[in-house]
């Protein structure tokens, strides 16, 4: 296999790390029970095995029909699947009484782990307002549901007392 095409993965999945850092940073600064380098860890990690698998459909050793049958989509899938198994540790690792926090956090993760994938497909402008836009939904937005009076900052999600999360 080729160095060149190689790289070009690497630098991608050093790109969604940085994205993903940008949000995991706003998380850690929270005291979220996923944070920097979780984040980091989880973009990065999407980005390559979205990156192998487009390296692989063009690799000679897997042209032949009957050895491999590549499609992107079942790759993040795949990669939808273990973020999941994360982000519920990080929604049972603050659980206390009956409000569950951590939920926005694994949604973090979750969303890190899509843009992730978007910078393992080349998608780089796509992945980077997809940072934008979850930033803003973590930061702005709260600020908004705080000033409105509405959201988890005055009752749990069960209807109960407020979550220790907040978000």
């Amino acid at each position: 296999m080729e160095l060149l095409p190689q790289l070009w993965v690497v630098g991608g999945a050093a790109y969604a790390m940085l994205l993903g850092g940008a949000i995991g940073l706003e998380r850690e600064l929270k005291n979220r029970p996923a944070g920097f380098r979780t984040h980091m860890l989880v973009a990065g990690a999407s980005s390559l095995l979205i990156g192998m698998g487009q390296l692989t459909i063009h690799d000679p050793r897997f042209r032949l029909p009957f050895l491999v049958n590549i499609d992107p989509l079942r790759l993040v899938e795949a990669v939808v699947a273990g973020v999941s198994f994360i982000g519920a540790g990080t929604i049972f690792a603050r659980r206390s009484g009956q409000a569950i926090a951590g939920i926005t956090t694994a949604a973090s993760l979750l969303m890190v782990a899509v843009i992730g994938a978007s910078t393992g497909l080349r998608y780089h402008m796509l992945a980077f307002a997809s940072t934008l836009l979850t930033l803003l939904v973590l930061t702005v937005l709260k600020a908004f549901e705080r000033r409105a009076g509405t959201g988890k900052g005055l009752r749990g999600s069960d209807g109960g007392p407020p979550s220790p999360d907040g978000g």
